[in-house]
């Protein structure tokens, strides 16, 4: 049997990959060691949160699943950060983890093209140094002209709890044992990290009196930009806050070398933005608490997570962290905490495209990149699957730039500066966030989804009624003047707002701080949806800065379109810093762009690497 595309793993990246690849028009397999564990959810319960609910836009509006799949799947949803600047605002929703793995498996089983196969992969098949399918336990061979490795933490995975350590990857599921040492047999480099997870409370166990409920939002949200909200807000679930206090401080400082972590039996590196309780108590001295939030993990049964506090203790320390909380305790543990530590490649081994250097046509996305993060994974998953089929049509790869959206930010990160420890994605990381925004997803990467052929003629023609109505909205403020009546006037004076001077457009007024589309509504009616609103105001208000966005970006892209060719030898590049010729060497970088953000690498070494290139090749006049 031959495919055209494998996807091994099924987890977020493997489903993406799989979906799109298929979706796209390639005959494709996706092998997982476990159907009904395909889309599973080990850690948190839930998709989105600050930048990773951008993501999830992002993904939607190339027509990838996880948005959709999420707004079917969650019983609570709300914006974040939604009294800050738009440029942090993201979505999160609290996912059932029965239900949303069951409406992913329903989207990739009705996918044409796609076939799911259970079964455990441990060998490529490569032939001068180009992949050709897969090697299964059961020495069967598939295969293939591309292949996409989304492993997760399955390879060579331990599970640690204090000095107890087992072999196997997350739920105590059979682990990957011989796929990494074949790759790293193959010229790759594994680098060993580590993530982990918190308790499990039976919800009947806990005291709900004395935790401070947090509901969802009383408006309605989609991460899709073509399905209607598919919940009543009266009907979500609540989650409840609570706080670390000084009791459970100690007791974790008590038995600090039990841990996995500080006791010394982790070889992994963690993730330094979503590190451990015992980390945070070590770290932050200084704190006197820690907020923990009491999640439902599905309306099926009775498990809540306690995020916030992930741990590598032995069983019995964590009956004491557990009890020391405030409504816990009398908490029964249905599931204890654990790390996991697995192997990884590194991701500077990677092309923008999420190709390998190492082998022609293997495609690697997700953890096995470095990453953590459902979100993370999928982003990665999409482009893979996009990127496996052009090569496989002989065309250019899709590479989504920095300015562009977070999925850029996220891919060019990992390929141009590596990652020592789980990669996480934080709005800090991206330097044009306020053109990243939530409200505008569609519009910044829904033409490239038509263009690519993964999304829909019906998702395009929603896409284009939205350009149609927010232009309609514009030319409406632009073309409205506001009369300076009585009533007018007095409205101003009302809400203490200074009047206009002369006679001004509806789109002049927006640009004031003060004056709202709320506002505006009280004078005349808008007949807008919020969403359309939303969009054009947000545009309109931060106008300067988006232009003054626009000019930085343009330099960067003069940057970008200085392709370096790839067979330069750096050796002969005279005047280079060693680190930047030994960086320059190892990563390949495809412009001075992405040279000139290589960590280590100086404005001095970009200089002279440019004046080589208009010497030697003609380049960058």
């Amino acid at each position: 049997m031959k495919y055209d595309c494998i996807v091994v793993g099924g987890g977020h990246a493997g489903c993406e990959a799989a979906h799109i690849a298929a979706f796209m028009g390639k005959k494709t397999l996706l092998v997982t060691m476990n159907k009904n564990n395909i889309a599973d959810m080990p850690c948190n319960p839930s998709i989105g949160g600050t930048a990773k609910g951008v993501i999830v836009r992002d993904i939607d509006a190339l027509g990838g699943l996880m948005g959709r799949v999420a707004d079917k799947s969650h019983f609570q949803i709300k914006m974040l950060n939604s009294k800050k600047g738009p440029a942090v605002r993201s979505l999160r929703c609290q996912a059932d983890k029965i239900t949303y793995p069951k409406n992913m498996l329903k989207e990739l089983e009705k996918t044409e093209n796609l076939t799911i196969q259970e079964a455990m992969v441990e060998d490529i098949l490569v032939e001068d140094n180009k992949i050709k399918g897969i090697v299964l336990a059961n020495s069967e061979t598939i295969l293939c002209d591309a292949l996409i490795l989304t492993t997760g933490t399955y390879l060579k995975s331990n599970i640690l709890r204090g000095a107890s350590s087992i072999e196997g990857g997350p739920h105590g599921e059979a682990r990957s044992n011989f796929l990494s040492d074949n790759l790293k047999k193959l010229g790759f480099t594994i680098q060993r990290l580590k993530t982990g997870t918190p308790p499990r409370i039976k919800a009947n166990s806990i005291d709900f009196s004395v935790c401070s409920p947090e509901y969802g939002d009383d408006t309605y949200y989609t991460f899709s930009h073509d399905i209607k909200p598919q919940y009543k807000i009266e009907e979500q679930q609540k989650c409840y806050l609570i706080y670390t206090n000084e009791n459970t401080h100690k007791i974790i400082m008590d038995n600090l070398d039990k841990s996995s972590m500080y006791g010394g039996y982790v070889t992994g590196v963690g993730p330094r933005y979503c590190p451990s309780i015992e980390d945070k108590i070590v770290r932050f001295k200084d704190k006197e608490r820690h907020q923990l939030f009491l999640e439902p993990e599905s309306m099926h049964y009775d498990e809540w997570y306690i995020q916030g506090f992930s741990t590598s203790m032995p069983s019995d320390v964590q009956e004491e962290m557990v009890h020391s909380l405030k409504g816990l305790e009398h908490a029964i543990i249905t599931k204890y905490a654990y790390a996991i530590e697995y192997d990884a490649i590194d991701p500077l081994q990677l092309k923008p495209s999420l190709e390998t250097k190492v082998v022609e046509n293997l495609f690697t996305a997700g953890q096995i990149n470095g990453t953590s993060g459902y979100e993370e994974a999928a982003g990665q998953g999409l482009i893979a699957g996009i990127n496996a089929v052009r090569k496989l049509n002989n065309l250019e790869p899709f590479i989504l730039k920095r300015n562009e959206s977070y999925i850029g930010v996220l891919i060019d990160d990992l390929v141009t500066k590596g990652t020592q420890e789980p990669y996480r994605m934080l709005t800090s990381r991206a330097e044009y966030r306020l053109l990243l925004r939530h409200d505008n997803a569609d519009l910044r990467l829904r033409a490239y989804g038509h263009d690519l052929g993964t999304i829909t003629d019906e998702m395009y023609q929603n896409y284009l009624n939205r350009i149609e109505q927010i232009e309609s909205l514009n030319d409406f403020l632009n073309n409205t003047k506001l009369e300076i009546t009585e009533s007018i006037k007095d409205l101003f004076t009302k809400h203490e707002i200074s009047l206009p001077l002369n006679k001004t457009t509806l789109y002049e007024l927006l640009k004031r701080p003060e004056i709202t589309m709320d506002f505006l509504e009280q004078i005349l009616t808008i007949s807008y949806s919020e969403d359309i609103k939303d969009v054009v105001t947000i545009a309109i208000k931060y106008d300067g800065y988006i232009k003054k966005c626009e000019k930085e970006i343009e330099r960067m892209l003069k940057l970008e379109e200085k392709q370096i060719p790839k067979d330069i030898n750096y050796k002969n590049v005279k005047n280079l810093a060693s680190e930047a010729r030994q960086k320059f060497e190892a990563i390949r970088p495809i412009s001075i762009g992405q040279a000139s953000r290589i960590s280590g690498v100086n404005p001095a070494d970009i200089s002279i690497l440019a004046v080589y290139l208009k010497k030697e090749y003609g380049k960058n006049e």
